[in-house]
Order: structure tokens, then C-alpha cells, then sequence
């Protein structure tokens, strides 16, 4: 089987699945680049709600198919970046579907994601200093807005890996589920997501990755814009009637 991403989506949520089992789901140059523009098309297609990523088989992602690579260290990071950014960048609510090893790479991707849930069993782990890697600028932000600065620097000094229940009192991982059950709460927790305002969805992802790094006067200036397409989209009557008539609201943003 070669390597690559598989994608499908159904009610709402579409889901990518990193494959390369002969290699607990390396990631190739070539998986690297199909990443961005699979993102591009999904975040395109008003069909998709949400996006899940997750590994082929028992495991996320093992990092780079140093093996497969033809780029040199720093264009593989590169490339790595790029996906990075994209999936960061993804209007739309991503959670990342952990079991296994979660290393490198694919912990990278993972961190990118808006949520970590997470089977039992899993490790992760950030492990440049294995390989006298510089971690790149943006995923070392990252990583410090999710787990903060002293566990951010026990990770990326030691290349250690850690268990579920570290990760999730590191805030790296917000749920863990027992084995075998984290699928149905994936599903469950999409459907949820496909029932609530993907406008309220898309302007929260925006102003809470936004609070890191833009002024405040702009990120008050988002808050009105997205107050005013609230308002006009009527979806906040839609929501108030739903609730009145104890119903499910029937939500339309965006129209187009």
C-alpha cells in the first residue's frame, strides 16, 4: 500500500486519515504536501462541519518517513511547517483522534488540531533533539500556548515521551478515552458540533487564535465584525425561537 492521506466525509464531518502502516504512519515529502490543498478543497465544501485527522490501524504518526525523504532537513521542516499552518489555519473546528503513538511529526499535526482525544495507550512526544533538530518558531508557539512554557521545555529538551495522563494534565490532550472507545466519542462529539452556529464556531476559532498575537483594538474590530454578520444573518432569531419552541435550531450561515 502506498503511502498517503485518505479522506472521507459523512454527516458533516470529514475525516483524514494518515497512511503509511508500514511505518506507523510516517509522514512522506509527498504526504507533506498533498496536506495543504486537501485542507483548501474540505474547507471549501459546505458539506464538511468539522474535520477529524487520525492515523491508519493503532497509531497516529510515528514524524517524518526519514527514509521516504528526498528534501534536505531543512526543506522536509519546511514542508512540515506548511502542513502545519494549513491545518492551524482551517476555518473550521479540527480535532486530532490520537491512539498510539503520537511522536514528532504527527505531534506536530496534532497540536495544530483546535482538540486532542486520545485512546489509552498513547504516548507523545516532541522529539527534535534526538536528530539536532531546531524546532520551528511556529510549532514551539504552539506548543507552549497548549502545555506552557515548563512542559513545553521538558518535551522539547528531553524528546521524551509521555503518557495519556500526563499529556492531559499538560492540557496537550483534553480527553482520554478508555480502549475501543474513542471512536463512538469522536462521533459523538461531531454530531454535536454539526448541531451547533458554525458562525459561532468559525468567529471563536478566529478570535481565540487571534488573542495570542493581534492588538487589541484589532481583535475588538473582529469582535464587531463578526457581531454585525451575526446580526445579519439571523441566525440569533433562528437560535432564540429554536429554544422557545424546544426544538433544534435550524441554522443557515452562511447562506452562500
Amino acid at each position: 500500500m502506498e503511502p498517503g492521506l485518505k479522506t472521507h466525509v459523512s454527516d458533516g464531518t470529514a475525516t483524514v486519515t494518515l497512511s503509511n502502516p508500514a511505518k506507523r504512519n510516517a509522514m512522506t515529502g509527498q504526504m507533506w504536501r498533498e496536506l495543504p490543498p486537501l485542507l483548501e478543497r474540505l474547507a471549501g465544501d459546505r458539506a464538511v462541519r468539522s474535520l477529524v485527522l487520525t492515523g491508519e490501524g493503532g497509531t497516529f504518526c510515528a514524524g517524518a518517513d526519514i527514509g521516504a525523504l528526498r528534501e534536505t532537513a531543512g526543506e522536509s521542516q519546511g514542508l512540515a511547517v506548511a502542513a502545519e499552518e494549513a491545518l492551524a489555519a482551517f476555518p473550521k473546528p479540527t480535532l486530532a483522534a490520537v491512539r498510539g503513538y503520537c511522536v514528532g511529526g504527527g505531534c506536530q499535526l496534532a497540536a495544530a488540531c483546535d482538540l486532542r482525544f486520545a485512546e489509552e495507550g498513547a504516548l507523545f512526544g516532541v522529539t527534535p533533539a534526538k536528530l539536532a533538530i531546531a524546532y520551528p518558531a511556529s510549532a514551539t508557539r504552539r506548543l507552549v500556548r497548549l502545555v506552557g512554557v515548563s512542559a513545553a521545555k521538558y518535551l522539547l529538551f528531553s524528546a521524551e515521551l509521555i503518557d495519556c495522563a500526563r499529556a492531559l494534565r499538560t492540557g496537550l490532550v483534553d480527553e482520554v478515552l478508555p480502549e475501543g472507545e474513542l471512536g463512538k466519542r469522536v462521533a459523538e462529539f461531531t454530531a454535536v458540533l454539526a448541531g451547533r452556529s458554525l458562525l459561532t464556531q468559525t468567529a471563536a476559532k478566529e478570535l481565540v487564535d487571534g488573542a495570542w498575537d493581534v492588538p487589541a483594538g484589532e481583535a475588538d474590530e473582529r469582535g464587531a465584525h463578526w457581531a454585525a454578520v451575526a446580526h445579519a444573518s439571523g441566525d440569533i432569531a433562528e437560535g432564540a425561537t429554536a429554544f422557545l419552541e424546544r426544538r433544534a435550531p435550524r441554522f443557515t450561515w452562511p447562506a452562500n
